[in-house]
């Protein structure tokens, strides 16, 4: 497939929550009626007009009360009743696959502005009852979500802490090195905080003022993202592997967590109306989308990886920013591995690894910190990669220039 050549993303057109590690401040909140509630305050801000799209997606992978009304009623709250829009759903890829579903029809004419907004969460999750009458005495089937999707594969293998047992036993990635890429993202993450957070402010309204369970007032503010611990060499070091004979300990994957993330794409025309500096060009250049094999989740950000590449016609070596979804340390080894990458150099300024994984709006607000770290840098080529659950990726690689 060819490069995607009309996508842009208008300069500060997308935003994020901080995230909340689950059990915390947002963990009350209906997560699309929050998402609602940011997104109303953060286009107004931007002096932009919830009226002017013609598009919308919307991802989300935590079933909420009503949700069965999807976009149509986030469109309502936000204040666009024009818009009927789509809900998709793909775990851990859902904010790049909400960004995909955008893009490609954008490209078709289908709409020259989406709010593609991701939301979720993994707190206080529903316990879903399936009617079952065959079963002994009519006992329904009971599912916990999300908490029986991490704990058990519904495809016969481990949980999702044995596939990446799986890729370091096979990778030979010791607890140590792992431990190592951990400390490496803290001090990435710290260059986030640096002068009172100016990084993260570039894209968050910080500090966070969370609303009440009706959004009708502030009950307290957060400065920043919620439950992250920083991680030392010796802290890290007296922490024991989470399975026996295993590698993994908690310090070297991610938390669940609560949150939303959302972006702005549209044609050329409209993304230079929506921008706040029209001199600053983001495109979008292509995605990919794989699936590694069997019950390996941390290998399939590497094929998902090439084959946004190669949608944008470009190599690792064009790349100058990646940033991943890793909710293990052993993700970013192995693409290091596999790739060539320098595994210290990825992820600039935080990762899901640190600062929590909500599902759906993560890899929407690692491709927000990629935009912004181009931006820094003064213009460049990105890509964004990471695993979901299926054994499966997904990637994105976006260019920041100067207008063209």
């Amino acid at each position: 497939m060819a490069a995607i050549e009309t996508v842009r993303i208008p300069y500060g057109g997308y935003w994020s929550t901080p995230f909340s590690k689950w059990q915390n401040s947002f963990a009350d909140l209906h997560s699309i009626k929050f998402a609602a509630h940011v997104a109303k305050e953060a286009l107004a801000e931007r002096d932009i007009d919830p009226q002017g799209f013609d598009h919308a997606v919307m991802g989300i992978t935590t079933p909420q009360e009503a949700s069965f009304y999807g976009l149509p009623w986030l469109m309502k709250m936000i204040g666009n009743e024009a818009v009927p829009g789509i809900q998709v759903s793909q775990a851990c890829a859902t904010g790049a696959r909400a960004l995909q579903t955008a893009s490609l029809e954008i490209e078709r004419g289908l709409g020259s502005a989406s709010l593609c907004i991701a939301m979720d969460r993994t707190s206080n999750g529903p316990v879903l009852s399936y009617p079952s009458p065959s079963n002994p005495g009519g006992t329904p089937d009971i599912e916990r979500w999300p908490l029986d999707g991490f704990a058990s594969d519904p495809l016969g293998g481990p949980p999702m802490v044995g596939t990446a047992e799986n890729c370091a036993r096979d990778w030979q990635v010791s607890t140590e090195e792992q431990h190592d890429v951990v400390f490496r993202r803290w001090e990435q993450y710290e260059m986030a905080l640096e002068n009172d957070r100016a990084f993260q402010k570039g894209y968050m309204k910080l500090p966070f003022e969370v609303p009440d369970k009706r959004f009708r007032k502030t009950v307290g503010a957060i400065d920043g993202d919620e439950g992250v611990r920083p991680s030392t060499r010796e802290g890290l070091a007296r922490l024991k592997p989470v399975q026996e004979d295993g590698t993994v300990t908690f310090g070297g994957q991610t938390h669940p967590a609560d949150g939303n993330a959302a972006i702005v794409l549209a044609t050329p025309d409209r993304a230079r109306e929506l921008s706040k500096d029209p001199s600053i060009d983001i495109a979008v250049l292509g995605f990919g989308l794989a699936r590694t094999k069997p019950h390996y989740m941390p290998h399939a950000p590497v094929p998902a990886a090439q084959k946004a590449l190669d949608m944008a016609g470009l190599t690792l070596d064009d790349i100058d920013a990646v940033k991943t979804h890793n909710p293990f340390a052993v993700n970013d080894v192995v693409f290091a591995r596999e790739t060539g990458y320098d595994v210290n150099a990825m992820n600039n300024y935080g990762c899901s690894l640190i600062f929590g994984h909500p599902n759906g709006p993560t890899g929407m607000r690692l491709v927000i910190e990629l935009v912004e770290e181009l931006v820094q840098r003064g213009g460049g080529r990105g890509l964004f990669t990471g695993c979901a659950a299926g054994d499966s990726a997904m990637a994105v690689v976006v260019e920041v220039a100067q207008a063209r």
